[in-house]
């Protein structure tokens, strides 16, 4: 008979889950369990604000595809955590959020620092959960763990009331580390797929389809980029030639430099890929939901298309767009499929030779060449001299390289804004889980602490945070944090006084009327950065800046731009994706 506490149970579940590392911030209502951890394997790091600790989670898990786990306190703690927790789920994210919560017999009463967590959490998490038991701890965190990684992943919470840290319970046995991944929870899950039966004929569907079309395009969304997924991607794409298009999320799944890769789709989209989707028979939708960043006017995206979609989420499925052949299920199994079955063709059917394919890959790759071109220039006014972002963005790897610092092994993350766009746009990712971004939520500050755990997690790679003066400023006191872990992290900020994004809009779509978009005083960051025990080096003032920011340990790099630099091609409200203003 073992006999252990809420807290004890909590950690030794933890490691047994193989977890090596948690973020947090400690609190009244979750001391016990602090108590607990401060005598494990389990490494803590210490935050500066709880919302840094789920995007710290995230760091981990994106760049890996392994859950990770964050903690707070209750009330003001755990409200601080939702933030982030939402940003995982919008972008499918594995993470396990542990709070603490205030006694049970507490709860109702407006305790000090007392939050309905799990009411607040319910919409914003695959799963949420309050455990009221300490026994229950040995199911409530195994199935944790099966929940955030079965079927489309997502963060699940777990909200711990202090007693139940403290309550001691007698068990039989420690569960084996195979519950946490429970069998059980992926049969409920596969209840929504494509019956087994069913598969080998829609299989074949997808194949013939693929086989009959003339202009297909590949559209391959965050559900692609997994190391796996881009394997199996890349097989069929041996065996089938089409346009590859992305969403946002979807950047990495086929490298940057495959000659069929026209790019990213959307508001912000290469005007190529646009084109690609505007002028297909025929899109192959996987792992991708046709969010309205990525359509724009939907009546207007894709209109002389079958749609065939793949999607582990049945509820994706006939949601925005209705799809002429669908297929629920994970697309790491699906593809092998498809791929075995294209082989099966007629000779000729899955390869251009200049037949109607041909022309349109052709004309997709000229169109790609000059509009790279295009969109590269600047707008008049903009001085010569000033740093064009784009281009400094696209020249990091190299930089890199001079360095010593293989571009392979690099990882992106971003914040939200116009440095995001120009990231997706033109830094040459190569493989899947190179580019870390908040996607659907678009969560300013986002970017430094996930940076922080994909740093951990990647031991031996450098993170390299691409920010602007907006954004750094929602989460900066994690350069604290950076400071004392000491990791292999560049931020590159760029900073043009201004809401980059939000005054953009406002030149286009509000007559120039820039309401709160540009700062009236803005910090003199190389000072703050130093400040936090942070090298910074000015890129502009500082020819030998890329021998600074990719030497060992963290730094920052300030790159001043012009605020008149516009993010385009830009798609603006009930337009079509090819419509969109390119200079």
């Amino acid at each position: 008979m073992i006999k252990a506490t809420g807290s004890q149970i909590i950690i030794k579940l933890l490691e047994l889950a193989g977890i090596k590392t948690v973020a947090g911030i400690p609190g009244g209502s979750i001391l016990p369990l602090y108590d607990e951890l401060g005598r494990s394997s389990i490494r803590h790091v210490l935050v500066r604000q709880e919302q840094a600790a789920g995007f710290i989670a995230q760091g981990m898990a994106r760049s890996t595809g392994i859950p990770a786990v964050c903690m707070a306190t209750s009330g003001p703690g755990a409200m601080n955590l939702l933030t982030a927790i939402a940003d995982a789920r919008c972008d499918s994210v594995p993470i396990i959020a542990i709070t603490g919560q205030v006694n049970t017999a507490m709860i109702g009463t407006d305790a000090f620092q007392e939050a309905d967590t799990f009411g607040l959490s319910f919409p914003i998490t695959k799963h949420s959960m309050m455990v009221k038991n300490a026994k229950d701890l040995l199911t409530a965190i195994p199935l944790a763990f099966s929940i955030a990684t079965s079927g489309r992943p997502g963060p699940v919470l777990i909200d711990v009331p202090r007693d139940v840290q403290l309550q001691a319970v007698e068990f039989d046995a420690w569960p084996d580390a195979g519950c946490f991944h429970r069998k059980g929870t992926a049969h409920r899950l596969a209840r929504y797929a494509t019956p087994k039966e069913e598969v080998p004929s829609i299989i074949q569907a997808l194949a013939e389809a693929l086989a009959e079309a003339g202009k297909p395009v590949l559209y391959l969304g965050g559900g692609c980029n997994t190391f796996r997924a881009a394997e199996v991607i890349g097989e069929f794409l041996k065996g089938y030639e089409a346009a590859v298009v992305t969403s946002l999320m979807g950047i990495g799944a086929v490298p940057r430099s495959y000659e069929n890769n026209f790019g990213m789709v959307g508001m912000h989209g290469s005007y190529a890929a646009n084109r690609a989707m505007h002028d297909a028979d025929l899109v192959l939708a996987a792992g991708v939901r046709f969010d309205d960043r990525a359509t724009g006017a939907v009546a207007k995206f894709c209109p002389n298309a079958k749609i065939l979609h793949i999607d582990i989420d049945a509820a994706e499925i006939n949601k925005i767009l209705p799809a002429a052949i669908s297929l629920v299920m994970d697309l790491e199994e699906a593809f092998p499929l498809l791929t075995a079955e294209v082989r099966k063709l007629p000779a000729g059917a899955a390869r251009s030779k200049g037949d109607e394919r041909g022309k349109f890959l052709s004309f997709l790759r000229k169109t790609y060449e000059e509009t790279e071109s295009l969109v590269l220039g600047r707008k008049q006014g903009i001085p010569e001299e000033s740093v064009n972002p784009r281009a400094f963005i696209r020249g990091i790897p190299e930089e890199a390289e001079r360095q010593g610092v293989k571009p392979e092994d690099i990882i992106v993350t971003t914040d939200v804004g116009q440095h995001q766009m120009w990231s997706a746009q033109y830094y040459p990712v190569e493989r899947a889980r190179q580019f870390l971004t908040s996607g659907s939520l678009g969560t300013m500050g986002f970017g430094l602490p996930t940076a922080l755990g994909a740093a951990m997690a990647n031991p031996g790679r450098r993170v390299v945070c691409f920010t602007g003066d907006g954004s750094i400023l929602m989460n900066i006191q994690e350069l604290a944090t950076l400071a004392e872990l000491n990791l292999d992290v560049t931020v590159v900020l760029f900073k043009n006084g201004s809401l980059g994004m939000v005054r953009q809009q406002q030149e286009y779509l509000f007559e120039k009327n820039y309401s709160a978009s540009i700062f009236e005083k803005v910090p003199d960051f190389l000072t703050v950065a130093k400040g936090f025990g942070i090298d910074a080096v000015d890129a502009v003032a500082d020819r030998d800046w890329a021998a600074k920011a990719f030497a060992k340990g963290p730094h920052l790099v300030l790159v001043s731009i012009s605020m008149e630099e516009n993010v385009l091609p830009f798609v603006s409200a009930g337009r079509a994706n090819i419509d969109a203003i390119r200079d």
